[in-house]
């Protein structure tokens, strides 16, 4: 079901964030921890905002493995970013294609998912008949997660021209009810896990929820603890200092230090501010 992280604060190389940890997303393509398949060899994605060229993001998808795409060794090593995030995925709907890799990528946002909507086959056309003409064009792939978004960014559209955290929040929380409730209209019995994240360079949302209030979401994690360090071969998490602060969410531990991760509620958004301030939020749908 997909592996991601993303990270927002003070600069870093992106690939200290991708290689260095023990538990790195790189290795969770091949040997994830936290889920019952460990593999995630169907394509990767990286995108990453340097604010001092522009506002709208890089992103880098392949359908090759992460742990042997050469081209990412290097160039993650060359870029450094207030704001990155990384997504290895196990296909589940859609082609193992660019076009079905994550993020997804519209104007200065950017979205990663982990679950998947059961039986999307079903509802797919009436998520499309929702659409706006413009995100009905702008949808390339297959994924039912790429058609999630564009459903959210018609929601996300209609806010003010910078919509805060909690903006969006209420569209992902209106997103996910639209959502069940075509599941229900369908006769869609099996659970929908909705663990993603959404970015936009400045701020970042999570959420960790399952339509089935009976059965476990799954992992999500947050750290406050700061940027990697690498010494002697040992990485670890420096603690959050005034001129050096990070803030990180990830479907997986990164490291073996228990005190560096929090699990996040569940059935709850995590809202990541621009000053780093992080709190949660109920979701109702």
């Amino acid at each position: 079901m997909c592996r991601f992280i993303a990270y927002q604060g003070t600069p870093e190389v992106m690939g200290s964030m991708l290689f260095a940890p023990v538990n790195s997303i790189i290795k969770q393509s091949y040997a994830a921890t936290e889920i019952e398949e460990p593999l995630n060899g169907d394509g990767f994605g990286v995108g990453w905002f340097v604010p001092d060229i522009d506002h709208l993001p890089g992103v880098f998808v392949s359908i090759s493995p992460a742990w042997n795409n050469r081209n990412l060794q290097y160039i993650s090593q060359k870029i450094r970013s207030n704001c990155m995030v990384a997504h290895v995925r196990a296909a589940s709907v859609g082609a193992v294609s660019e076009a079905n890799c994550h993020p997804f990528h519209y104007d200065r946002y950017l979205m990663m998912h982990n679950g998947g909507i059961e039986h999307f086959e079903l509802i797919k056309r009436s998520i499309v008949d929702r659409l706006s003409t413009e995100m009905y064009a702008w949808i390339q792939g297959q994924t039912d997660s790429e058609h999630f978004f564009a459903l959210f960014l018609d929601k996300l559209k209609k806010q003010s021209p910078q919509p805060s955290t909690e903006e969006i929040a209420s569209c992902l929380e209106l997103t996910f009810a639209e959502i069940l409730q075509l599941m229900n209209e369908f006769g869609i019995s099996d659970p929908a896990y909705f663990n993603l994240v959404v970015v936009d360079g400045k701020k970042m949302v999570g959420s960790r929820f399952v339509s089935h209030k009976g059965i476990k979401p799954l992992s999500l994690h947050h750290s406050e603890c700061g940027k990697f360090i690498c010494e002697n071969g040992v990485t670890f998490l420096l603690r959050d200092s005034s001129n050096e602060r990070g803030v990180i969410l990830a479907s997986e531990k990164l490291t073996k230090e228990q005190s560096d991760w929090k699990m996040v509620p569940e059935h709850h958004f995590v809202l990541v501010e621009e000053n780093l301030n992080v709190h949660f939020r109920v979701i109702k749908a």
